[in-house]
Order: structure tokens, then sequence, then C-alpha cells
């Protein structure tokens, strides 16, 4: 599957069938660091992400 990261702009591909926090920690990034937009959607990161699926990982942003 196509991952569409944010910061820097990039595309991995990985395999699926795995929940998004697996696929985070593959990609080397701290899941509670991420939030993960399936299909458009946001969803948590124990969501099984598939093949099929669009997923973007954009970068949690704070401040004040």
């Amino acid at each position: 599957m196509i991952i569409r990261l944010r910061q820097p702009s990039r595309e991995v591909e990985v395999r699926g069938g795995r929940p998004a926090r697996a696929v985070l920690i593959e990609l080397g990034f701290a899941p509670e660091s991420y939030i993960v937009i399936c299909n458009g959607t946001l969803v948590p990161s124990d969501t099984v992400l598939h093949e099929s699926d669009s997923v973007e990982l954009r970068p949690v942003i704070s401040g004040g």
C-alpha cells in the first residue's frame, strides 16, 4: 500500500493487513506523534490498514 507522508512530503510503500500503529513503528515514527487518515477519515492507531486503502500520515502539531 502507498502511504503519503507530510513534512517531508513523500510517498512510501509498505505491506498492508496490519494495524496503523505497526506501520508507524516500521517507518520509525512514534505512534503518539502522528495522526492516521485512512480513506479520508481520521482513524485510531489500532485500525487495520489494507492494500486498497488510501493512507496519509500527518505529524501532530501543538502550540499555544
